[in-house]
C-alpha cells in the first residue's frame, strides 16, 4: 500500500529500524536507495524489519552516494545476509541512461531475490514490458512522477504498480511557508490505477550528501485534513533567527516553541503521535537532541499519521 522512499542516511535508516514494528502492522513496505558505504547500519535496519514480519526493498544500483559507481557491494550483502528472507526484496533503479540489455541482466542476476523494477527516467517501457513476456503480470514496478506519465505506465497494465509523488518542496527552510498542500495521493492512487503509493516524507526527493550549515532551522509535520477530502498537509515551523548559521540549538527552540503554540492553540487536525510527544518532551525539558533527531522524528511522525488513516 504505502512505499516510503528512504536514501539510507544514518537517521533515515534509524527511522525505519525504529519503526519496522508499525510499518510491519500497518504493510508499509519500505524502498531504500543505500548513499552509504559503509552497509552496517543497512543491516541493522533490515534485520529489525525482518524481526518485526516486515517486508523491505533494496536498491541495488544506486544512483546517489558511495555505491553509485558499483552497486556489486550492495548485491553481495544481500546474498549474504538475506538470502533466505523473501520480504527483504531487491530494487532495480531504471535511469534515463539504463539499456534494456542492462535491465534485464540485473533483474536475472538477482532472481534469488524478490525483484521490484523502480522506473526514474527510463525511456524504453515497451522494449522492457517485451523483454519480460510472460513474466510481465508477476512482475512489480514502482514509478516515479513526473518522469513516468500515465502513456509510459500503460505497458504495465495488470502488473503489481506502485506511484510515488515527492509532496515535499525543497527550497531553503527560510523561505518555507507556514503552511501548504503536500499531497492527496494517499486518497487516490487507486484512481491513477495503482495498486499503492508512496513519498519521500518530509525529506524530499533531492539529494545532497549534507545539509549545509543551518541559517535557519524547520520542523516539517504533515496532517491530513479531513475538512479537505482527507488531502494531506504540511506545517513548516521555522525559526525566527535566520541571519547566521550559528546557534542552531537555540534556531531548534524558536522553532519548536512555533510549533506547540500551534498544536496548543489553533485548531488543528494534527495527530498527537509518538513523534509529536517527543516534540513535546523536548520542549518541557529544554533539550536539543540534533538536527538528524528533528529530522528523524518529522519522518516518523509522516509515518504515525498515515498508518493511523489507514488502520
Amino acid at each position: 500500500m504505502y512505499y516510503p522512499y528512504f536514501r539510507g542516511k544514518q537517521y533515515e535508516l534509524l527511522t525505519i529500524r525504529e519503526n519496522a514494528g508499525l510499518l510491519s502492522a500497518s504493510n508499509f513496505v519500505p524502498i531504500i536507495e543505500p548513499v552509504k558505504e559503509s552497509l552496517g547500519a543497512l543491516k541493522r535496519a533490515l534485520a529489525a524489519v525482518r524481526d518485526a514480519g516486515g517486508s523491505a526493498i533494496v536498491i541495488v544500483n544506486p544512483y546517489h552516494g558511495d555505491h553509485a559507481e558499483d552497486g556489486l557491494g550492495i548485491s553481495t550483502f544481500l546474498g549474504e545476509e538475506f538470502a533466505d528472507d523473501d520480504e527483504i526484496g531487491v530494487g532495480i533503479l531504471l535511469r534515463e541512461n539504463m539499456t534494456v540489455e542492462n535491465a534485464m541482466a540485473c533483474y536475472g542476476q538477482h532472481a534469488d531475490h524478490q525483484r521490484t523494477f523502480i522506473h526514474a527516467g527510463f525511456t524504453q517501457a515497451k522494449a522492457l514490458a517485451e523483454q519480460l513476456g510472460d513474466e510481465l503480470p508477476d512482475t512489480q514496478h514502482v514509478f516515479l512522477e513526473p518522469v513516468c506519465g500515465k502513456l509510459y505506465r500503460k505497458h504495465f497494465d495488470g502488473c503489481n504498480r506502485i506511484l510515488i509523488r515527492d509532496g515535499f518542496k525543497k527550497r531553503r527552510n527560510k523561505d518555507h511557508p507556514l503552511l501548504e498542500p503536500f499531497s492527496d495521493l494517499h486518497v487516490t492512487y487507486p484512481d491513477e490505477g495503482m495498486n499503492g503509493f508512496g513519498d519521500f516524507l518530509t525529506v524530499g526527493d533531492e539529494y545532497s550528501e549534507s545539509g549545509g550549515p543551518a541559517y535557519a532551522v524547520a520542523i516539517h509535520v504533515t496532517f491530513v485534513d479531513p475538512a479537505k477530502d482527507n488531502e494531506m498537509f504540511v506545517y513548516h515551523f521555522v525559526s525566527e533567527s535566520q541571519d547566521t548559521p550559528t546557534d542552531p540549538a537555540g534556531k531548534f527552540a524558536e522553532a519548536l516553541e512555533a510549533m506547540i503554540d500551534t498544536l496548543d492553540n489553533i485548531h488543528t487536525p494534527v495527530l498527537e503521535t509518538n513523534a509529536i510527544q517527543a516534540f513535546r518532551d523536548l520542549h518541557d525539558e529544554g533539550h536539543f537532541p540534533g538536527l538528524g533527531v528533528v529530522k528523524k522524528l518529522s519522518m516518523q511522525h509522516h509515518i504515525e499519521t498515515l498508518a493511523a488513516f489507514f488502520e
